[in-house]
């Protein structure tokens, strides 16, 4: 379990992409989108933080119309909250929505461990076993950045394959959550959770074995809800251009 990353300060980071004549670059929606989940992911956006439509247009070079817009698809995501006459912010899950997170990702995440358990494809063993490489080769370089995002992106993965878009698109939002959880409620005096344990996940569904992948899964969420600190929780303020930056 990665501990809390500060958020970057300072005036160091890029602005909107520029085209060669010097005015903004396009930046599609979708790119818009990756950028605050993946931001989020990382723990360069912290619980709480304001989106303001303005400063968040001038980053990425848009206009607020379409700022607005992914910001409207993050809230119905539950990843960002809209306030009346405030504004955008970064959600904050409480306690109990924490726990209702965990609540649901235990049946969902056995459900697509048996779907793919039961499409037995080499094909979909191989895409796992390079994304557990990539967290391997990411714990190797201490880019703990990398670590955060690919460790909920190995669970978005497993949905993704498991051939369910219903269960991908939930486990997206859920993943996001779990991100912003582990920011607000990390316990730094709580042993981190052991690294290899999605290893073993992949191992158990390359033998086919459902029972065992089930009990690993069960067992590495109830490791990362054991690491929190459901007692406490703090927002902090940071740099939004900054952590915003590709």
């Amino acid at each position: 379990m990665e501990k809390k990353a500060a958020g970057r300060r300072g005036h160091d980071a890029p602005a909107a992409p520029q085209q060669p004549d010097g005015t903004a670059a396009a930046v599609s929606d979708q790119e818009i989108y990756d950028r605050i989940v993946t931001s989020i992911m990382e723990h360069r956006l912290p619980p709480g933080t304001k989106l303001g439509e303005d400063k968040l247009a001038r980053i990425f070079g848009a206009s607020r119309a379409r700022v607005r817009q992914v910001l409207a698809r993050l809230a119905l995501e539950r990843i960002v909250v809209l306030q009346p006459n405030r504004g955008a912010f970064v959600a904050e899950p409480t306690v109990d929505e924490a726990r209702e997170v965990f609540e649901v990702r235990r049946p969902l995440e056995a459900l697509v461990v048996r779907r793919i358990v039961a499409r037995r494809d080499p094909a979909l063993l191989a895409r796992l076993r390079e994304h557990v490489a990539a967290e391997e080769a990411a714990r190797a370089a201490r880019d703990r950045r990398a670590i955060i995002r690919l460790s909920g992106e190995y669970h978005v993965l497993l949905a993704e394959l498991s051939g369910s878009t219903l269960a991908a698109r939930l486990m997206h939002e859920l993943a996001s959550l779990t991100c912003l959880i582990i920011f607000l409620y990390d316990a730094p005096s709580v042993p981190a959770c052991r690294d290899q344990e999605h290893a073993e996940i992949t191992q158990a569904l390359a033998d086919g074995d459902e029972a065992t992948a089930i009990r690993l899964m069960t067992e590495h969420l109830d490791h990362v809800e054991a690491c929190l600190d459901l007692s406490r929780g703090a927002a902090q303020e940071l740099d939004l251009e900054a952590a915003l930056a590709g």
